[in-house]
């Protein structure tokens, strides 16, 4: 459970440092105010680049944090720069480097139960892992990603899934 989440999780989470960096330099050689790439969006009914962070950011420490069986970091989703968002993302690899091994491993049958406003979700480790954690993060980190190269930073596959 552990291998084959913790290190992609992270390595995915240093790549999304690399993309917010990208937007940032964009946004200084292109004289443009960060903050226009920060809300951004794909479309009006879409989360902005800040929120699709914060989500990302959200799905790693949650969820490994239910799977360890503590409690996650608190973070006040109050981030409005690209300095935040890179904090946000650097916090967060510190919190998934703090999770040893043996939290994650043997989990695949755990009972995991929370809440998230009126939906309320039941899993087994494994499932939760497979089916909700992994694909929520690689669907916020995309949407990121797409974000900015809509607005014209100029980022690519290799960007997204780095070296």
């Amino acid at each position: 459970m552990y291998q084959v989440s913790a290190p992609q999780l992270k390595k995915m989470l240093g790549n999304l440092l690399g993309l917010l960096n990208k937007g940032q330099e964009f946004a200084v050689s292109k004289n443009l105010n960060e903050q226009v790439l920060v809300d951004g969006r794909l479309f009006a009914d879409m989360f902005p680049l800040s929120k699709q962070v914060q989500i990302a950011c959200d799905q790693v420490k949650g969820g490994m944090a239910r799977l360890a069986g503590i409690e996650p970091p608190k973070f006040e989703d109050n981030e409005t720069t690209f300095d935040q968002l890179k904090a946000r993302v650097a916090k967060t690899i510190e919190f998934l480097d703090s999770i040893k091994p043996e939290q994650i491993d043997g989990t695949e049958a755990k009972e995991i139960k929370f809440s998230i406003k009126e939906w309320h979700f039941e899993f087994v480790g494994e499932q939760y892992l497979l089916t909700w954690i992994i694909p929520n993060f690689y669907f916020h980190v995309t949407t990121a990603y797409n974000i900015l190269r809509h607005n014209g930073v100029e980022i690519g596959k290799a960007d997204f899934l780095g070296s």
